[in-house]
C-alpha cells in the first residue's frame, strides 16, 4: 500500500509539473542546457534547477509591486552587490525558491503529514537566506573596502602634500588597492571622467553607504572645492586606525571562546589516556595476586 502511495505521488507530481509547465510555456531540458551551456562547459543539475527557478522568477515579478523607495534602495544594493537582476527579479526569485522547497508538503501531506512543517520550516528559512542574499554580499564588500581606508586616507594626506588632482590622486591608488576597492574606483573615476567630479563622488558614497565612506568622499569633496585637506585627511586616517585597532580586538576576542572547546577535546583525550594506562596497571597487578 505504501509503494502505491508513492509511486501514485511521484506520478502525481510529476503530471502537474508537465501541465504548469505547459500553461507557464516553461522551455524544454534541450532550451535550458542550451542556455547554461553559452560560455560555460559544466552541465550539473544544480544549474539547470536554477534555470527553471529563474524564467519562473521572471514571470512572476511582472506582477510583483515596489513603491519607489524601496525600489530605489533594493536597486542600490544589487548594484553595489554586484547582482544583475532587477528588485522585482530579485524578490520573486527569492519566493520562488521558497516555493519550490514549500512544495514537498504535497507529497507529506499523502504519505507522512507530520513531515510536511519540515518543508514549511525549510521554505521560510529558504526565503530569509535568498532575499538578505545582496545586503550580505554588500556588507563583506564594505567591509573589505572599510579596511582600506586607513591606508587611502593616509595615502591622499601624502599626495595633497605635492598634487591637488584628486582623479590622479584615485588612479595613482588604484594601482595598489584591493580586488573590491580597486572595483569601485574604476567605477567611479570612469563615472568622473563622463560627468562632474562632486557628482560621480556623490554616487560612489549611495552606493555604498558606509560612514567612513561618506567621510573620505566628504574630504575629496572640499579638496575639489578649495579647501586644504591635509590635516583633515590625518585626522581621518587617525580615527579610521583607531577604529580598526578596536574591530581587530573585537575580532581577537571572539578566538579564545573557539580555542577554548577544542582545548577542552584536548584535555579529555589526555586524562583519557592516563586512565587506560591506570585501568591497564591495575588490572594487571590484579591478575598477578590471583
Amino acid at each position: 500500500m505504501i509503494i502505491l502511495l508513492i509511486l501514485f505521488t511521484a506520478l502525481l507530481t510529476i503530471g502537474l509539473f508537465l501541465i504548469f509547465a505547459d500553461i507557464l510555456k516553461l522551455p524544454t531540458m534541450k532550451a535550458a542546457k542550451a542556455m547554461l551551456n553559452t560560455g560555460k562547459k559544466s552541465k550539473r543539475v544544480s544549474q539547470i534547477i536554477e534555470t527553471y527557478l529563474m524564467t519562473w522568477a521572471v514571470k512572476l515579478s511582472k506582477i510583483i509591486y515596489m513603491d519607489e523607495y524601496r525600489k530605489s534602495r533594493m536597486s542600490n544594493v544589487l548594484k553595489a552587490a554586484d547582482i544583475s537582476m532587477t528588485p522585482e527579479v530579485y524578490t520573486a526569485y527569492a519566493i520562488v525558491k521558497a516555493g519550490a522547497a514549500l512544495m514537498g508538503v504535497i507529497p507529506c501531506l499523502l504519505v507522512f503529514p507530520l513531515f510536511s512543517s519540515v518543508f514549511v520550516i525549510l521554505a521560510v528559512l529558504i526565503y530569509f537566506k535568498e532575499f538578505k542574499k545582496a545586503d550580505e554580499k554588500l556588507k563583506f564588500k564594505r567591509e573589505q573596502i572599510e579596511s582600506e581606508l586607513p591606508r587611502f586616507a593616509a595615502t591622499i594626506e601624502q599626495s595633497l602634500k605635492s598634487n591637488r588632482d584628486v582623479l590622479a590622486m584615485l588612479e595613482s591608488y588604484k594601482k595598489n588597492a584591493g580586488v573590491a576597492f580597486r572595483r569601485e574606483l574604476d567605477i567611479l573615476t570612469a563615472d568622473m571622467r563622463s560627468s562632474g567630479y562632486e557628482a560621480a563622488l556623490t554616487r560612489f558614497e549611495a552606493r555604498m553607504n558606509s560612514s567612513r565612506l561618506s567621510d573620505v568622499v566628504r574630504g575629496l569633496v572640499g579638496v575639489l572645492r578649495g579647501d586644504d585637506g591635509t590635516v583633515y585627511f590625518q585626522m581621518l586616517g587617525h580615527d579610521f586606525k583607531t577604529l580598526e585597532l578596536h574591530r581587530l580586538k573585537g575580532e581577537a576576542k571572539k578566538i579564545p571562546p573557539k580555542i577554548r572547546i577544542f582545548s577542552f577535546v584536548m584535555l579529555m583525550c589526555f586524562m583519557f589516556t592516563y586512565l587506560v594506562i591506570i585501568a591497564y596497571e591495575i588490572l594487571k597487578s590484579l591478575g598477578g595476586m590471583f
